[in-house]
């Protein structure tokens, strides 16, 4: 398509966001640029205000605009339980279950050989050094249930195998509604391992 070359460069933004093709992208810049000028000052002003304002947490690795973030200042959560967690992504979907009430740790990635991705290059020292201040404290695993996942897992399981932790996961199995046909091997395994006496 023979774009105007400042739509053009809009729609090339918008295409290398997560999930967007180029036909969302061209929908969303024509929206933009459909818009009143008033809204796509306040877009765009929001744009700049989150990159500017947003950094990680110093404990946990969160999205924040402070020093250390909401979760971890609140004096109400329960500091002795971690959910290990790959991206802050993660942190919104628990939160919005309403159902943890204790921190998380951010790992930003996890362990891939293949992609040259170290334990080095990921967030595993700070989760150490704050599993060492804390007494008899809880790792929660929720890591994706792929090999990466499952060697970050018994990577920091090992780190810590002379501590006193307790390391736990969460469980894996089969979706509500979920036909069995469809389901992978590793899912079905791992349904099949972590099966509840009812």
């Amino acid at each position: 398509m023979n774009y105007p070359e400042s739509l053009a460069h809009l729609i090339s933004n918008f295409a290398k966001l997560p999930g967007i093709g180029e036909k969302s992208a061209e929908r969303l810049a024509l929206a933009i640029v459909s818009s009143e000028e008033e809204y796509v000052n306040d877009f765009s002003a929001s744009l700049k205000n989150a990159k500017q304002k947003l950094n990680r947490c110093t404990i946990c690795g969160h999205l924040t605009e402070n020093e250390i973030c909401s979760i971890c200042s609140d004096s109400t959560r329960d500091k002795n339980v971690i959910c290990v967690i790959e991206d802050f992504k993660s942190i919104f979907a628990f939160e919005s279950s309403g159902k943890f009430n204790g921190t998380y740790h951010v790992l930003n990635g996890l362990i891939s050989p293949m992609d040259d991705i170290g334990p080095e290059d990921i967030n595993i020292a700070s989760l150490i050094n704050r599993v060492e201040k804390l007494s008899n404290p809880e790792l929660i695993f929720a890591l994706k249930p792929t090999i990466e996942g499952e060697t970050t897992t018994m990577y920091i399981k090992k780190l810590l195998e002379n501590k006193p932790v307790t390391i736990s996961r969460l469980a894996y199995g089969i979706p509500i509604g979920a036909d069995l046909d469809y389901l992978d091997n590793i899912t079905l395994a791992h349904a099949l391992e972590d099966r509840k006496k009812i």
